[in-house]
């Protein structure tokens, strides 16, 4: 079992995530990777990103894939590359993490912020025909916890305005939507490989893919400091390019990836049957029509704190994704939002948890995070049950 068990305090250590038990399974095959890449001392645009880039394009199902440094190089390229900057507004969620707002706002650019569905964490596309204005540039729909956004009015939304999708596909790699997967639906995908992503690196890296070739060549010339060729730049880009080594060590994982993804799903299809009688946990609720990879599985649940307290005391590992919706953030303040402007936005922040979903995860792990929320719940409930009541007629 992955979990340790204190058979004294009859407890067990359940991590939220468990990279090691996932490295176990690979760790020959990509050591020898990296040892490959080592002894050919080509670190820099060596043949394992090109490698990669044809078979993550491929993957989702488009033309062209451009390595990149990192999930947020990927969105800050393509932004670029898009020629989005100072006086231009994009539409995103207020509902992830922050890189997809602060890419906007690296290029100069104004996020506008939209509010999610309830029941997806995704953005709201009835919303976002109100959001537009004659500033507006682009989309950047998120394709939150591995379950892809509503796509199809969006793209009707963006088609009507000639506006391109960039689609944050961050968490996504390999959810589909009506048979299409994430990062093919838009003008450009992006993509992250941090170590924690359903398909993730030795470290920091991303992707980009399109199915546009011109758009793919601008990528390839602004990750690698606007040149074409070396030493003479047509543009102002930056150093994006994605280390061979990272390169090597997704290929050793990506044959691997729909069999993860897979376990992911059947882990979240037992915590689903586990939790049906705890009308105080609301599950994660798979949209018509898509298959989600569930890089988390986030439920909602009232007094979240207290219950990550309980499980944390029983060794459950959990997270907050995330506390504070980014339209409340510091840096955001002269955006001039509010609190109550995006109420769905901060309900979320306010009540997600996700739990350990990882593919290595055990049946007996997730019966035991379970039963402990379902302690957490009856002793609340008998908690409230046993407190004083104000005498009829008395205010309250």
């Amino acid at each position: 079992m992955n979990g340790s068990v204190d058979t004294a305090a009859g407890r067990m250590r359940v991590p939220l995530l468990d990279l090691a038990a996932q490295y176990r399974e690979i760790r020959g095959e990509a050591e020898r990777a990296v040892r490959d890449v080592l002894e050919s001392q080509q670190f820099i645009n060596g043949p394992a990103v090109e490698e990669l880039e044809r078979r993550i394009a491929d993957y989702c199902g488009v033309g062209r894939g451009v390595g990149v440094s990192s999930g947020t190089d990927a969105l800050l390229c393509a932004l670029m590359a898009l020629e989005i900057g100072p006086g231009d507004e994009v539409i995103t969620s207020p509902y992830t993490f922050f890189a997809t707002a602060g890419s906007i706002a690296r290029v100069g650019a104004r996020p506008v912020f939209v509010d999610v569905e309830p029941a997806s964490f995704n953005l709201d596309p009835r919303r976002v025909a109100e959001a537009l204005t004659p500033r507006t540039r682009a989309l950047m729909p998120v394709h939150l916890f591995g379950q892809m956004a509503a796509m199809e009015p969006l793209l009707e939304i963006a088609e009507s305005r000639g506006l391109p999708v960039i689609e944050d596909a961050a968490q996504a790699i390999g959810a589909s939507r009506h048979g299409r997967r994430a990062g093919s639906l838009g003008t450009v995908g992006c993509f992250s490989f941090f170590p924690s992503k359903n398909l993730g690196g030795a470290g920091d890296g991303g992707m980009v893919v399109t199915d546009d070739p011109d758009l793919a060549e601008r990528l390839r010339v602004l990750r690698n400091h606007g040149a074409r060729p070396k030493y003479f730049h047509c543009r102002v880009g930056g150093n994006f390019r994605l280390d061979t080594l990272q390169a090597a060590f997704l290929l050793t994982k990506l044959p691997r990836l729909d069999g993860w993804s897979a376990a992911r799903r059947a882990n979240a299809a037992l915590y689903d049957r586990l939790l049906a009688g705890m009308p105080e946990v609301v599950v994660p609720t798979v949209q018509p029509g898509n298959v989600s990879i569930f890089n988390q599985y986030v439920v909602r649940v009232p007094r979240r704190d207290e219950l990550r307290a309980h499980l944390a005391d029983r060794g459950v590992g959990t997270e907050v994704y995330y506390p504070r919706a980014l339209h409340e953030q510091e840096c955001f303040a002269d955006l001039g939002y509010v609190r109550g402007d995006l109420p769905e936005a901060e309900r979320a922040a306010d009540e997600s948890l996700a739990l350990p979903i990882y593919p290595e995860l055990e049946a007996a792990q997730i019966e035991y995070v379970v039963e402990c929320i379902r302690e957490h719940v009856r002793g609340r409930a008998a908690s409230l049950a046993d407190a004083p009541r104000a005498p009829a007629g008395e205010p309250r």
